[in-house]
């Protein structure tokens, strides 16, 4: 095996990895039927696939350079794809399952793809929507076997038929992998941003060893022993790269069966780390303190005892000295209440990740208190995409670390965040006004987010760039703080700020239904019905009252309106990273949003 230092291209790394030693240790688990049991490839099962499925893929003509869209869920085939598009020297082009046909086109169309791999028929229909337009495209591969090609069928054909195709003449996999440069375009990510059509990433091996690199000297060590519970999206550079970065450690990775079942699915797996949006973390921590409702009595005393001294000893986590009454006690609301807690995550668990958006403090400081430590990264598909990361020995809410080894972070005069490093993107592709507008003649990328970086040399985000808004009176305001604040309470799900060019500040409130149905006793009403009582409109602003008060006045939401549908990917009010679309938000709510400025509210 060669030292990992040693390691310049993520082909190397997968001709290094999967053999040997290594090669026997379980890599990655999926179920291949709802309800099933795991089935596991180790890592030399998997080789033995990717290099059946690139015989495949150049049987069929693929070469250097080439584009190869993949379209489909996580699972073992999106993994084997992607190595096998590695070997070729082929360049990857991964979208989120959940986009629309259109969408799907433009990518396609765009990137040039000339192979798509979708997983089913729900996304080969997608595709197929599209084949007049798409003049590259030669093969659709699905992972599934069985599917419904339609008139199609010609240009069609299984993943396995692929990996069963005889290898042309002259083919060596080690060869065709080991041609392999460390500045070659591995993947093209087309961000998924808020406004506009979405841009193409281009980033190489040495993008990605850079930033597995930096990000590994501020993780704890990972190794061969660490199980990942994978559930968000490959698709999603969060979750792409923490694959690589598994790989490149020896670690195991199993795939959640859906969003619904990942709590079953920890149970199963018994992870040992999880990457999670900070909504996912909010999801679980909510859950836990309505169990807690649910107590009266001696129990409900134990509880909240036991979790008072869970969040002294957490206080260890922020580099802070937790009381010696706290350790003393903290092995019995270990085995009374905290443990339990933590079985629920399957009792492994030895970090969570958490990336996309910021994470309140009170919701780290609460999985602390059990005993969980969540670490934050933040970053851009742009920067490969991690740019910092907390370290292990000192956690500090409200921040999100510390930018990784081997890179450049610094503040402009506008505030605004950049990063210059081996981890920033060769451009957007076919795009050199977009690429000299997002990276300055001095190589600094232009984050679009504001921050600071403080004393201890931690990053701090404000907001977005475009998203901070001006009010009528001249206020600069920023809404992720505020909508970060409101959404700790109980009874708020989502929520979204307006009043750029205001005279103040509304906003549009999701309401958490199930806390609302609970308080309110309505179980059986719809969302629709709830948003229409007063008692709901009551209890929502009791909430902003107690959860505003340390808000400037021109920060306070004045008026709200309380929505009866979730902001979703699905009904396009949120992008596949699960960023509200606050100018397509602001549209389709028009009236609405005017209706609440219709009148002077008392101060």
């Amino acid at each position: 095996m060669k030292r990992q230092e040693d390691i310049r291209t993520l082909t190397e790394l997968l001709l290094d990895h999967t053999s040997g030693h290594v090669g026997s240790l379980p890599y990655v688990s999926h179920k291949p039927e709802r309800g099933k049991p795991y089935e596991t490839l180790t890592y030399g099962e998997f080789s033995t696939r990717v290099r059946a499925f690139a015989a495949g893929l150049a049987a069929l003509g693929v070469k250097r350079g080439d584009r190869i869209a993949l379209l489909a869920e996580s699972r073992p085939e999106w993994l084997i794809t992607d190595f096998a598009a590695l070997a070729l020297g082929a360049e990857t082009v991964p979208m989120f399952p959940t986009l629309t046909p259109k969408q799907v086109e433009y990518v396609l169309q765009h990137s040039g793809s000339s192979i798509a791999i979708v997983s089913n028929d729900v996304q080969l229909s997608k595709v197929i929507k599209s084949i007049p337009e798409l003049i590259d495209l030669r093969h659709i591969i699905v992972m599934n076997e069985s599917f419904n090609a339609g008139p199609v069928q010609s240009s069609i054909q299984s993943f396995k038929r692929v990996e069963e195709l005889t290898k042309p003449a002259g083919f060596d996999f080690d060869r065709a992998a080991n041609l392999a440069k460390p500045d070659d375009i591995i993947t093209i990510i087309y961000t998924s941003g808020t406004t506009g059509l979405p841009k193409g990433v281009q980033l190489t091996h040495s993008n990605l060893l850079a930033d597995i690199r930096g990000a590994l000297a501020n993780l704890p060590p990972i190794g061969e022993t660490d199980t990942f519970l994978s559930f968000l999206p490959l698709s999603h550079g969060f979750e792409r790269l923490a694959s690589y970065l598994l790989f490149y450690c020896g670690a195991h990775v199993a795939f959640a069966e859906s969003a619904e079942t990942i709590a079953d699915n920890m149970l199963e797996v018994k992870p040992t780390i999880m990457t999670g949006v900070p909504r996912f973390f909010e999801r679980i921590h909510g859950r836990i303190m309505r169990s807690r409702e649910k107590l009266s009595g001696a129990k409900l005393k134990i509880f909240d005892w036991s979790l008072k001294i869970g969040k002294e000893c957490g206080k260890s986590v922020e580099g802070e000295q937790p009381s010696v009454f706290a350790l003393l006690k903290r092995p019995i609301a270990d085995a009374l209440v905290l443990k339990k807690i933590r079985a629920r995550t399957g009792g492994k668990i030895r970090f969570f990740v958490s990336g996309g958006a910021a994470l309140s403090a009170e919701v780290g400081r609460a999985f602390s208190a059990f005993g969980l430590i969540i670490i934050e990264g933040y970053g851009m598909t742009e920067s490969s995409p991690v740019i910092s990361v907390t370290p292990i020995e000192k956690v500090k809410w409200g921040a999100v670390g510390k930018p990784i080894a081997g890179i450049e972070v610094k503040i402009a005069e506008d505030g605004e965040i950049l990063t210059r490093g081996p981890h920033v993107m060769k451009g957007y592709y076919k795009d050199v006004q977009a690429t000299s507008e997002a990276i300055d003649s001095e190589g600094w990328l232009h984050t679009g987010d504001i921050g600071i970086i403080d004393s201890e040399g931690y990053v701090k985000i404000t907001d977005r760039k475009k998203h901070i808004f001006v009010s009528e009176g001249g206020k600069n305001i920023a809404p992720g703080p505020i909508e970060s604040l409101l959404t700790q309470s109980r009874y708020i799900d989502q929520v979204m700020l307006v009043g750029d060019k205001r005279l103040f500040c509304t906003a549009l409130i999701v309401p958490d239904y199930d806390a609302m149905k609970e308080t309110l006793n309505v179980a059986n009403l719809s969302h629709a019905e709830i948003v229409g009582r007063q008692d709901a409109q009551d209890l929502m602003a009791k909430e902003l009252e107690v959860f505003q008060k340390e808000l400037a006045s021109y920060e306070r939401v004045r008026r709200f309106a309380l929505l009866p549908e979730a902001f979703t990917v699905e009904n396009e009010l949120m992008t596949p990273t699960l960023k509200v679309k606050r100018k397509v938000v602001e549209a389709r709510y028009k009236e609405l949003i005017d209706s609440l400025y219709a009148s002077l509210p008392a101060k």
